[in-house]
């Protein structure tokens, strides 16, 4: 049921989150402008398409922009609710946060805010980055007061809430996860819940602040990458000890109460790769297990390419008179996780490039959710999985479901995601 207090929410960045929110919004016949600063994904969503795989999303889209609800824009218009959906990455060796993209959208709103809006910070940031981008909106509209300095009286209520959805499942996961808002103040979180539910039907939990509610979503990727870096710890070990690490695990699983993941060649995408560095530089002293949990994880894709490296050899040795030249490696997979187009942060892709840098001879990607290969793999050929078969070296990096149940090819074999079975790394 549309809210009155709401008859037009805008939202910017139409990326992986933004657009599926926006879309869900207008599904419930609320306008909605989507707003993103690359010209093509704002033509492509009022054509009433799609720039990203997401199950459901396309015909959630088409369905909003044909009915009138969802349009799109390159520049933010005047509405009721602004929803900022924009990447909050790091920078550098030291992995700082990198707020840029937060503070443009927060100077791109703020000549168009008027008295009683809502500016709810969906990115998952920092500790502090909605205070923050409360101080640059200040800035730029001293006519209107904030929470920071009028508290529950101020013009513009301000929120944090961070989405926690699973690619591939992120139009189901909207609705029914739980959402945990964090206010600049009690009313400003009252009326961000009351916005979220228009189409949440998961419980809208309200936090004692923005700064909490920021660090629940830092602490529940965080976790994550913890439980994976010791399943790629446990991959480390058994391979050092002559075991079989998928046995070892699914052996561990069966006490009730553990529940360890399992390895793969890294962690990627925009969440688990990027946010616990976000608590790190925020308490350096204290993250100590969760800055060795990305250093594991981190550590993870060199050791794969080890073990390339390794089978290349292998084949060489039985193979006299041939070089390093002769021999084709496949690669399967280049996404962050599996059944999806994302290749944000992706140790799949980032192994696959040093091959192309480093391997003298043929190389082949099967990744069936892309339709051309990203830049730094040149040297490679993008390839079906019939083609990739007589390959001599095969890599497989990402447990697509397009990959499960195939025979498992001849030749060398690293398998990082245990997809063709045991004794292999």
């Amino acid at each position: 049921m549309q809210s009155s207090a709401f008859s037009h929410i805008c939202v910017i960045g139409l990326g992986y989150i933004g657009l599926p929110t926006a879309t869900m919004f207008a599904s419930r016949k609320v306008r909605v402008t989507g707003v993103d600063v690359n010209a093509s994904t704002v033509d492509t969503v009022n054509r009433g398409a799609i720039h990203i795989v997401e199950p459901d999303l396309d015909i959630a889209v088409h369905s909003a922009v044909s009915q009138g609800y969802l349009r799109a824009t390159m520049e933010p218009v005047p509405a009721d609710a602004f929803l900022i959906a924009v990447p909050t990455p790091f920078k550098g060796e030291a992995h700082e946060p990198d707020l840029s993209h937060v503070e443009a959208a927060a100077r791109a709103i703020a000549p168009v805010l008027k008295k009683g809006n809502l500016v709810i910070l969906e990115s998952t940031s920092p500790v502090g980055t909605t205070e923050k981008m409360a101080a640059w909106l200040s800035e730029r509209r001293p006519d209107l007061t904030f929470p920071q300095t009028r508290g529950e009286i101020s013009d513009i209520r301000i929120a944090h809430c961070p989405e926690g959805v699973l690619p591939g499942k992120v139009m189901q996961e909207l609705i029914s996860n739980d959402r945990v808002i964090g206010g600049m103040t009690r009313r400003c979180a009252e009326m961000a819940a009351s916005l979220y539910r228009i189409f949440v039907r998961g419980e809208c939990v309200i936090a004692s602040g923005p700064r909490v509610a920021e660090m629940a979503k830092l602490t529940q990727n965080s976790f994550r990458d913890v439980n994976i870096a010791l399943a790629n710890e446990l991959s480390f070990i058994c391979d050092r000890l002559g075991m079989d690490v998928w046995e070892l695990i699914r052996l561990a699983n069966r006490h009730p109460r553990v529940k360890i993941l399992q390895p793969g060649p890294g962690v990627g995408g925009h969440c688990i790769a990027v946010d616990p560095w976000f608590i790190v530089s925020s308490a350096p002293e204290e993250a100590r297990l969760i800055r060795m949990a990305r250093e594991v994880n981190n550590a993870k894709p060199e050791w794969v390419l080890g073990k390339v490296k390794a089978a290349v050899g292998a084949h060489l040795m039985a193979h006299p008179g041939r070089t390093a030249g002769q021999v084709t490696i496949a690669c399967y997979g280049l996404s962050f996780k599996a059944d999806i187009d994302d290749l944000r942060e992706s140790p799949a892709l980032e192994i696959v490039r040093e091959l192309a840098k480093n391997h003298a001879g043929p190389l082949l990607v099967v990744e069936p959710h892309v339709t051309a290969l990203p830049a730094g793999l040149e040297k490679a050929r993008l390839a079906e999985i019939e083609d990739a078969a007589a390959a001599d070296v095969h890599v497989m990096l990402v447990d697509h479901a397009a990959f499960k149940g195939t025979v498992r090819p001849s030749g060398e074999i690293v398998d990082a995601r245990g997809v063709w079975g045991s004794g292999t790394p």
